[in-house]
């Protein structure tokens, strides 16, 4: 059991969990996962920590289709802030307690401002990471968001 899933579990969200062999020498985690699940890419979500006006301690949450890439523009101006750039991945792993990977929006250990991207509004369903690599988390878009107090806003540029 990860923090992501006991959150889901404690909260009495209709999820589903779904494993599979992590490959190391896989150098896109979310397109793996898609590929190992046989989903669709669009309903396979990577969540990612972005920080803003360039303060690495000041993060926040993407959660956004593995087949897309998030804009950093569209992020920081969800966020109300000047502007965004990636996330220190060591960072990252310490402000959420996940590795990289496997970061999942869920029970990460400090809340973040999180954002979850338009396109999953079109679901029943998306996966996420369930916090570790190889463990997925399939729910509704809506509980998600619940789940995280996340916004829907558009965070990709096209595909």
């Amino acid at each position: 059991m990860t923090p992501a899933i006991n959150l889901a579990k404690k909260k009495k969200v209709s999820h589903t969990i779904h494993q599979y062999e992590h490959d190391p020498s896989h150098s896109s985690y979310g397109l793996e996962a898609a590929q190992a699940l046989g989903q669709d890419p669009k309903t396979v979500f990577k969540t990612l920590l972005f920080c803003l006006n360039g303060e690495e301690k000041n993060l926040a949450v993407a959660v956004i289709p593995v087949d897309h890439k998030l804009n950093l523009k569209l992020a920081a101006k969800a966020a109300h802030a000047k502007k965004a750039d990636m996330a220190n991945p060591e960072i990252a792993q310490k402000t959420t307690g996940y590795v990289v990977g496997g970061i999942s929006p869920l029970g990460q250990k400090k809340a973040l401002p999180t954002f979850i991207h338009l396109s999953a509004l079109e679901l029943p369903t998306l996966c996420v990471s369930a916090g570790k690599r190889g463990l997925e988390i399939e729910l509704a878009p809506k509980d998600l968001a619940m789940l995280t107090r996340a916004q829907f806003v558009d965070l990709c540029q096209d595909a």
